[in-house]
């Protein structure tokens, strides 16, 4: 072998050697192209359920805050027409007849009365409670009682009813406290029937 074919043996079989190491490199470039494809998809899809979760939680979270929010404002406005309710009827009852009201405070007078010497405090308003209204509920107590309820000089800031005192014991009486009371024993009934169980 001449000079001239040991260098063409030697280019030819460094030309395999580039065309295997050239074959190889492309194979390896197209196995971790089609790696990284895989890759990126699924990174693409795991990005998209992950923006879809946070999405769909985010909804979920605006969602129970608008309820919260409707649900405040719907029991602020049962509260509100409760509220008038109930203060309509604590004004029906001090704007009742003067022979409709002071058969009212002759029933609750009786019923409150413990001993029968208690002191009748009233409203700084009030005209139709007077001391000949105590002298015929001294008169209407009957057995058991002292029939000495007096008329206090002392009158109070509330509007309609009465408080009678007797010591440090004190029976309130007046229409608020008995309104209110009377609203804590109803609400829930009145409640379902105006707006219905929800």
């Amino acid at each position: 072998m001449n000079a001239d074919q040991v260098i063409n043996k030697i280019l030819t079989e460094a030309q395999q050697q580039a065309d295997e190491i050239s074959r190889k490199a492309s194979d390896n470039s197209a196995l971790q192209k089609r790696q990284t494809e895989e890759e990126l998809a699924d990174y693409r899809a795991k990005t998209d359920q992950l923006a879809a979760e946070a999405g769909e939680d985010k909804l979920r979270r605006m969602l129970a805050n608008a309820r919260m929010g409707n649900a405040k404002q719907l029991l602020a406005a049962k509260v509100e027409i409760l509220d008038d309710v109930f203060g309509r009827a604590k004004k029906a009852v001090n704007d009742l007849p003067d022979e409709d009201y002071l058969s009212w405070a002759m029933a609750m007078m009786k019923q409150a009365v413990e001993s029968g010497d208690e002191e009748v405090i009233v409203g700084k308003d009030e005209k139709r409670i007077d001391s000949e209204f105590i002298k015929k509920v001294n008169r209407e107590l009957g057995t058991g009682f002292k029939g000495n309820l007096i008329l206090s000089s002392e009158k109070d800031s509330f509007s309609g009813g009465f408080v009678l005192s007797r010591g440090k014991v004190q029976i309130n009486a007046t229409t608020d406290v008995m309104i209110d009371a009377l609203r804590e024993s109803m609400e829930i009934e009145l409640s379902q029937g105006l707006f219905g169980s929800e």
